[in-house]
């Protein structure tokens, strides 16, 4: 109703998510996206990226900075750093389909026109979310998953979900009714912040070459 706040148990993008048409259809569909909050600070939702018949899909967190007012995952420095990672692993960036458990750039900022500092989606967020990348992994069918960092594991896996635990192995889960193979690793995001940035990139290459064996 006009007015009224929509409880946080009620969020959920369902009732946006078309029920016929391809990609194009749901990215036009989700940059229309009320299902939750996060939508009211963003520039624009930013939808997943890539053909429907990538062998593999990428799940981050959320989009960032750069994404948030380019309209597509991945364009900043984390996604530059991906793309040297996957095609260094063996794995064609080309033939990926990137995308994130949460559409909408969730931010804070210290004082106005300051800049717009990354905050964590909330599990409530993310689950509101869940139908985009239901719908995205049903129109892809991927061959595997690769889930980049804690928070997208979270997302697809429970809030019990690791990632130090299982970086680099390959899981087999249902996933939105689907059994799908998955490798989780760290986000591209973390090896730029990390001390150790040249361990950090080596670490995330040997899980994307678990990924790219898995792929065969």
């Amino acid at each position: 109703m006009a007015g009224t706040e929509t409880p946080e148990d009620a969020y959920t993008a369902e009732p946006f998510v078309p029920a016929r048409g391809g990609l194009p259809a749901l990215r036009r569909a989700a940059a229309d996206c009320r299902g939750c909050p996060l939508h009211r600070d963003a520039t624009q939702t930013v939808f997943g990226a890539g053909k429907a018949t990538a062998r593999v899909m990428l799940i981050g967190e959320q989009p960032g900075d750069q994404e948030d007012r380019q309209g597509e995952p991945f364009v900043g420095p984390a996604g530059r750093l991906l793309d040297r990672a996957l095609a260094d692993a063996g794995i064609d960036p080309a033939d990926a389909y990137v995308t994130n458990a949460v559409k909408h750039f969730k931010f804070t900022r210290s004082e106005p026109r300051k800049r717009r500092i990354h905050k964590a989606p909330t599990l409530r967020e993310m689950t509101a979310c869940g139908p985009w990348l239901a719908a995205e992994l049903a129109q892809v069918e991927p061959e595997l998953i690769v889930v980049l960092g804690a928070t997208a594991g979270k997302a697809l896996l429970g809030s019990s979900f690791r990632v130090t635990r299982v970086r680099g192995t390959v899981l087999e889960e249902e996933i939105h009714g689907r059994p799908e193979r998955l490798v989780p690793t760290v986000h591209p995001s973390a090896v730029l912040r990390a001390e150790d940035r040249d361990g950090a990139y080596r670490g995330l290459l040997s899980d994307l070459k678990v990924a790219a064996r898995a792929l065969g």
